[in-house]
């Protein structure tokens, strides 16, 4: 029987188990102490508006992650998302309209036709790793080459440009105005629904015990009565719905779309999934875990912006919290054993 822990005993726990967590934490405070602005609600409506697209696509790996595997293609399925939106959502009168026989399109049409690829992607993924038995790393991989090279092939490497007024009008919709504050973008709305709507599947719904199952014995799993092979195809098409959900997103927010988008955003997801206690071994994760690592990855960008270091330094400082992270959760992992 598990003795019941006191208030202070769970703090100490959290600091020990999520030292990263903490010490940004401690950090924040140094910096925000320090230099002006830095706690502001412009900056904060800055790291909401970046998070929220990386929390997307951190919700769609995290499934991957906590059955042992991982998608590395998920950055090139957002990028494939976001031109297919501009595509799509460009002026019928816009002189460097990519496909001059394309009529301008409805915003939401164009989103459940990107999901809709977004899910026959994922899907395929899905059966190459679970019926082709291909390891997840090789799988994504080769899947994320062919995405990129489409994406090349179709737009030419052109930037995609000159979108409707209503979807531009979506996209500087704001919420909570006041005083001297524009408000924060109104797409942010997303990360509740779809952190509520995570939640709700990991922890309230067959499939989500499936998941965790998987992850935490896959052979036991399948002893058990789990159809693995399917729910592992609906764990990777759920992915490639996400990843086409954050693309649309992408484009609004940037103002355009291009096949260079969305470099390293399976790293960040990965490196957020991480933090927040996905475990990279398996059957282990928490949405409100995913966010705060997702969070923290995010807050570390500005801070270094905030400090002045050369932005080329930011991929190493990036490269050694995901190493760092991984780690420990290896240590903890071996040190359960």
């Amino acid at each position: 029987m598990k003795t019941k822990m006191s208030i202070p005993q769970r703090i100490w726990a959290y600091i020990k188990g999520n030292p990263i967590v903490v010490m940004m934490a401690l950090v924040s405070l140094i910096v925000g102490c320090t230099i002006k602005n830095f706690f502001s609600l412009n900056n904060f409506n800055v790291l909401m508006g970046n998070t929220t697209i990386r929390f997307l696509i951190a919700l769609g790996v995290s499934g991957c992650l906590i059955t042992k595997g991982t998608d590395l293609s998920a950055g090139r399925q957002a990028a494939l998302a976001a031109t297919l939106t501009g595509v799509m959502v460009q002026r019928a009168d816009y002189a460097s309209r990519l496909f001059t026989w394309m009529p301008e399109m409805n915003m939401w049409v164009v989103l459940l036709i990107v999901i809709a690829i977004g899910a026959v992607i994922g899907t395929i993924t899905g059966m190459i790793v679970s019926y082709l038995n291909v390891p997840p790393f090789i799988a994504t991989l080769g899947i994320q080459t062919i995405v990129y090279g489409f994406n090349l092939i179709y737009t030419n490497a052109q930037p995609i440009g000159g979108f409707s007024q209503p979807f531009k009008d979506f996209f500087n919709w704001k919420i909570f105005a006041f005083g001297d504050f524009g408000g924060f973008s109104g797409y942010i709305l997303f990360a509740l629904i779809f952190g509520v709507l995570f939640w709700f599947i990991y922890n309230k719904t067959t499939h989500g015990k499936y998941m965790y199952a998987i992850g935490g014995n896959e052979n036991a799993a399948e002893v058990s009565g789990v159809n693995v092979r399917r729910s592992k195809t609906m764990i990777y098409m759920t992915a490639g719905m996400m990843y086409a959900f954050a693309g649309f997103l992408m484009t609004g927010k940037s103002g355009g779309a291009s096949a260079s988008m969305g470099v390293s955003y399976e790293l960040e997801a990965i490196a957020g999934c991480t933090i927040g206690g996905v475990s990279t071994t398996g059957g282990i994760g928490t949405v409100g875990g995913i966010l705060v690592g997702v969070l923290v990855f995010e807050l570390l960008k500005i801070i270094m912006q905030f400090i002045g270091v050369d932005p080329n330094y930011n991929y190493i400082v990036q490269g050694l919290v995901v190493i760092t992270a991984v780690a420990m959760d290896i240590r903890k992992y071996v040190a359960k054993k």
